[in-house]
């Protein structure tokens, strides 16, 4: 057999296994037990929720790709259907798109690291996502900019190591949805002095 083509099929079967693919399918959160607010709100979403990826690489190891794909979508409107009377994904681009509604919310991802048992020194998968979460007013104004820091962890288990890191992601998605229920019911913000859309 040809030694180039040994070497060659050597070096890409070395790539393929120091690399991991995880993907998160949904994150499927507890039904949130709340009264819904009495407005109208619309959410739209950055291109990258649809197909959104992170990759990272531990020194000296393998490298990993964690495949976002559609499940930030799915939590942002778990949550915010929860919450609200009445909402509405813009799927395009829009002039004056905020006097259709009470509220436009307009998440997005700051930043995402995660830890593998190689980094951490000990035998768990950790997981942090720092979402952003910006409502405009029906004039278009900002009124909210919210930092949501969240954080997931899970232990090694008999399961493959691409499980483990999705189910930390996972309980880090769960715990941002948490925190923005928790900052949604405290504001001050959304409130009916704030609204000019009536629900129809």
């Amino acid at each position: 057999m040809n030694v180039k083509y040994i070497s060659t099929l050597v070096l890409l079967t070395f790539f393929y296994g120091c690399s991991s693919q995880v993907k998160i399918d949904n994150p499927n959160i507890p039904k949130l037990l709340i009264t819904q607010a009495p407005f109208s709100v619309a959410i739209k979403y950055p291109d990258n929720f649809n197909n959104f990826l992170h990759e990272e690489k531990v020194i000296g190891k393998k490298s990993w790709q964690v495949d976002f794909s559609n499940s930030n979508r799915l939590l942002f409107n778990e949550i915010f259907q929860s919450f609200f009377e009445q909402v509405s994904v813009l799927e395009n681009s829009e002039d004056n798109i905020y006097e259709n509604f009470n509220f436009t919310i307009m998440p997005s991802i700051d930043a995402i690291e995660f830890s593998v048992p190689e980094q951490s020194q000990d035998e768990t998968f950790s997981v942090w996502i720092r979402y952003r979460v910006k409502i405009f007013d029906f004039t278009g104004m900002e009124i909210i900019n919210w930092p949501i820091s969240a954080y997931g962890k899970t232990s090694t288990t008999t399961f493959s190591d691409d499980k483990d890191l999705a189910n930390a992601a996972i309980l880090a998605m769960r715990d941002a949805a948490a925190l923005i229920v928790l900052q949604l019911e405290k504001t001050n913000k959304l409130s009916p002095s704030t609204q000019q859309v009536k629900i129809k």
